[in-house]
């Protein structure tokens, strides 16, 4: 909303500069872009909330102008003084209005003005609307548009010759139903979108709260016009708009929730400069169906709640001045002792029809402070009543988020809603997508299935930036449909590219691999008492075999039976369409499962005292037939149920030369320790003939050496 200085003044009395008016706006809520010094003087840019329709205007401004600097706000100016109509003309004789939809439409206005002469708008009113961003058209249009930006209530002009039969139904539009808008072209309409028909209502001359139709166009043939200024339910114009991909000055206002009693005093201001800038005679009388008028809400606010919340006070007069200027004219209505004797005090309030977002009594302490200045009440925290209460699974998370940071993983956060080419890139075969009925954009139409289509989505922002290094995290959730149930389920995606370990003064520069991703949840598994690694889902797992994944670099997480999910290299043919020129891994797992093994674990736990005696290590060289894992390696050996066996790793593996077809050679680590005493060669020796026997026959390896 751009705000003329001067313009400004004709409503209220600005006691300052504009620079200094737009840094106080600022301090109220009104973010304010710039201010413009141009040929028409100061314009101040001011970046108006979706909540505050009434600022979409120059009054609207001044009220705020006026409660700020405590200076009265003028009336409406008039240019023509007393609105005189034509002797013997009738306007409710000649058109007749017919709201078919009032769930669409609360009220709708009419006004008939005889032999006016459509030319070029005069000076003063071009440069207006210039310095507003608004074109010239003519002087009949332009007085419309000057009256929304003055007004902040949108209306528009009909040839009134060209309304058939002189009467006006507004109604719902069926489907597929079309009509050609002021901007010459045609468009379709949802069913349930305002319409305004003329005669029998077969025929859509203007698209409710949007965009007038170019059947009757103000044109330079005009001799008579009909003023239409109504009022549109905020929900139904911004649906309506959003469908149509048509988005105007009009529909941003109503789709925003215009004043209703607004609607009477823009049709007069309107009427008054049509006479003003192209002649004609105003009929007698106006139409104004007014179906869904509603009486005023009563809002109290009360001395005790205002200082609960914002810690501090303000005088009885400031407080009443602020609430009439801003126009919910308050009256007190109760006095009481507070506790330390003091006087106490409550008022009721109307609200204001053009302030629909003021409901609750914080509502009015927030406009309070906010005129008063929040930099004014002190920096200071509210009394504990209670102790705060954590979340479900706090210390895990924690304990999770604490080892992602410490393994050199930054956390993300991101929106669900995602494309749904996208999302279908990762989406497991036979899961259903959650689209959103009211999306904010095509780019935006489901809720994400998986966590890794936003996680692959911040690598690639990060790579198109020039980032090559990245390893990033994030704990959110994936949305799916379970036949006609959303399910919601709490993950954990992890992404990594660019290189493992920087070039330093000893070691060169080394890039991220799958098998750094592996160690990376190995090291958070063990939180949870330690993660098992498939190649492929178990029987009725959770997660199908993923296309999105390179089929030689990845891998099903286990935490006992329970299937968490997937890791892995994004596969070449997804990094292709994502256009990602380096290697990427992502991962995902269910968090649920993982709490739940968290609090199992460390309830577990249990203080041991360091051994006191040493340790001894023997490594197995095995050559074990493909297919084998070394989980199972070190699950063989575990079930031994040896007390001394302290840990089992992996030491090398080997493919190749020497080692014969359909085998592989693995270097398995045992640690044997005791805390009695000193473990003995004999004692060693018959631990590891039976590792050798459990090996051989569980898993028909054989020792190529041991030592």
């Amino acid at each position: 909303m751009k705000v003329v200085y001067d313009w400004l003044k004709e409503f209220v009395d600005v006691p300052v500069s504009a620079e200094e008016l737009a840094s106080r706006l600022a301090l109220t809520g009104t973010n304010i872009g710039g201010v413009e010094n141009g040929p028409h003087g100061a314009v101040i840019d001011a970046e108006v909330t979706s909540n505050r329709p009434d600022c979409l205007g120059h009054l609207g401004i001044a009220r705020e102008v006026s409660a700020i600097y405590k200076t009265a706000l003028k009336k409406l100016p008039s240019t023509t003084g007393k609105l005189e109509p034509a002797v013997g003309g009738d306007a409710l004789q000649k058109v007749r209005v017919d709201i078919q939809a009032p769930e669409l439409c609360g009220r709708f206005t009419a006004r008939v003005i005889r032999g006016v002469k459509i030319q070029p708008s005069p000076q003063w009113l071009k440069e207006r609307l210039e310095a507003c961003g608004v074109a010239s058209i003519n002087n009949v249009v332009d007085v419309s548009n000057y009256v929304m930006l003055e007004l902040g209530h949108p209306l528009h002009s009909f040839d009134y010759d060209k309304i058939r039969d002189q009467r006006i139904v507004v109604r719902r539009a069926s489907a597929q139903e079309k009509t050609r808008t002021l901007d010459g072209v045609e468009r379709v309409l949802d069913a349930g979108t305002a319409v305004v028909c003329d005669g029998d209502g077969s025929r859509v001359v203007g698209i409710g709260g949007i965009m007038g139709g170019a059947d009757t166009e103000i044109s330079f043939a005009t001799k008579n016009v009909l003023i239409e200024c109504a009022w549109f339910d905020p929900i139904a114009i911004r649906r309506a708009a959003r469908a149509l991909r048509l988005h105007t000055e009009a529909s941003t206002r109503f789709g925003r929730g215009a004043d209703p009693e607004m609607a009477g005093a823009a049709s007069r201001r309107s009427a008054e400069l049509i006479l003003q800038v192209a002649g004609g005679e105003l009929q007698n009388g106006a139409v104004d169906e007014y179906p869904g008028k509603q009486a005023a809400r009563k809002i109290r606010v009360t001395r005790t709640e205002f200082l609960r919340v914002m810690g501090a006070d303000v005088s009885d007069k400031e407080l009443e001045a602020t609430l009439g200027a801003l126009g919910f004219a308050p009256v007190r209505i109760d006095d009481h002792r507070g506790a330390a004797g003091s006087l106490l005090a409550a008022w009721e309030c109307a609200q204001p029809s053009w302030r629909a977002d003021v409901e609750r009594e914080i509502d009015l302490i927030e406009e309070i402070a906010r005129i008063h200045g929040l930099d004014k009440f002190p920096p200071r925290l509210p009394a504990a009543r209670a102790g705060a209460v954590r979340l479900p699974h706090f210390e895990a998370e924690a304990r999770l988020r604490e080892r992602l940071i410490g393994l050199g993983y930054r956390e993300i956060l991101t929106i669900p809603h995602v494309a749904e080419e996208r999302d279908e890139l990762f989406r497991p075969s036979g899961v259903a997508p959650a689209r959103l009925a009211n999306p904010l954009s095509e780019e935006a139409g489901v809720l994400r299935s998986t966590g890794t289509v936003s996680m692959a989505a911040s690598l690639e922002w990060n790579l198109n930036h020039s980032q090559r290094n990245a390893r990033l995290f994030e704990i959110g959730r994936q949305y799916r449909l379970v036949g006609e149930e959303s399910v919601e389920t709490r993950v954990l995606s992890i992404g990594a590219t660019g290189e493992a370990r920087e070039q330093g003064l000893y070691d060169g520069a080394r890039d991220f691999t799958f098998a750094d991703l592996k160690g990376d949840l190995d090291a958070i598994g063990m939180l949870a008492g330690g993660f098992r690694w498939e190649a492929k889902a178990s029987d009725g797992g959770n997660h199908a075999e993923p296309e999105w994944l390179n089929p030689a670099k990845r891998g099903h997480i286990f935490l006992g039976k329970e299937d968490l999910g997937v890791a892995g290299q994004l596969s070449r043919r997804v990094a292709d369409k994502l256009k990602l020129r380096q290697e990427v891994f992502l991962a995902e797992l269910a968090l649920g499962p993982f709490y739940c093994a968290y609090y199992g674990t460390k309830n577990a736990r249990r203080y041991e005292p360091l051994p006191r005696f040493p340790a001894v290590e023997r490594d197995f060289s095995l050559l074990l037939p493909e297919g084998v894992h070394f989980s199972a390696v070190a699950e063989a050996i575990r079930a031994l149920a040896i007390r001394e066996i302290a840990a089992v790793e992996a030491g090398d593996l080997f493919r190749g030369r020497n080692v014969p077809a359909g085998k592989y050679s693995l270097l398995a680590r045992v640690k044997f320790q005791s805390h009695e005493g000193t473990l003995t060669d004999a004692q060693i020796g018959e631990f590891s003939a039976k590792i050798v026997a459990a090996l051989t026959t569980q898993l028909g390896a054989q020792l190529r050496a041991s030592v």
